[in-house]
């Protein structure tokens, strides 16, 4: 399991940087503000996290993360076009990256004393907050909060919740957490081939 962990978490954390990086290309950034929107797309999640908890970053504990990251910001700076005509390839890592990203973050939470909920709660930010954070130093309102976007927190939440209830329930960790990552993936992959959105409130006709 922590081989398969660290192949997912280099994936997710790839898929991160590049639509960070790409984000910086639509803002017209330079190599500078590529790097940073990469950077906080692929480890703002997880250093808000262990921030919340408490923890020592684990983003300043693991330098492959960052080549990983310079990594992907040089592939984004040389060949934007080509990676941006490979969407639907990052978007299945990127949905890879969630999981692993939510089922460990709520794992961690768990581990230290947090109660369901706020486990919960913890795994979502670890899986999620690197895109918000990426879209708001943009200038953007950001993508998981928008109407008419494809479902990616309720998977995140829903994924979190089976792992405290399963851990909750004295089974292990490690069961709980692929079983989790599968259901986010599927879901998320789901959403985007179906078009499956959160439910919006209808337009005011004035």
């Amino acid at each position: 399991m922590e081989a398969a962990e660290t192949a997912l978490t280099a994936i997710g954390i790839f898929a991160f940087a590049l639509s960070g990086a790409l984000m910086a290309v639509r803002k017209d950034m330079d190599v500078v503000g590529m790097f940073v929107l990469a950077a906080i797309t692929a480890v703002g999640g997880g250093a808000l996290r262990d921030l919340l908890l408490g923890l020592p970053p684990a983003a300043l504990r693991s330098s492959w993360w960052w080549i990983l990251i310079a990594l992907a910001t040089a592939v984004v700076f040389f060949f934007h076009l080509a990676v941006d005509r490979l969407r639907r390839a990052v978007l299945v890592c990127d949905a890879a990256g969630l999981a692993v990203f939510c089922t460990t973050s709520t794992t961690i939470a768990h581990q230290v004393g947090m109660g369901p909920a706020e486990s919960v709660l913890i795994g979502a930010i670890g899986g999620c907050a690197g895109g918000v954070l990426r879209d708001v130093l943009a200038g953007e309102i950001p993508s998981v909060l928008r109407k008419g976007t494809t479902l990616y927190v309720l998977p995140a939440l829903l994924g979190c919740a089976i792992v405290v209830a399963v851990r909750s329930a004295g089974y292990e960790g490690v069961t709980a957490m692929i079983g989790a990552s599968i259901l986010i993936i599927i879901l998320r992959l789901l959403s985007l081939w179906r078009g499956w959105q959160a439910p919006s409130p209808k337009a005011s006709r004035g």
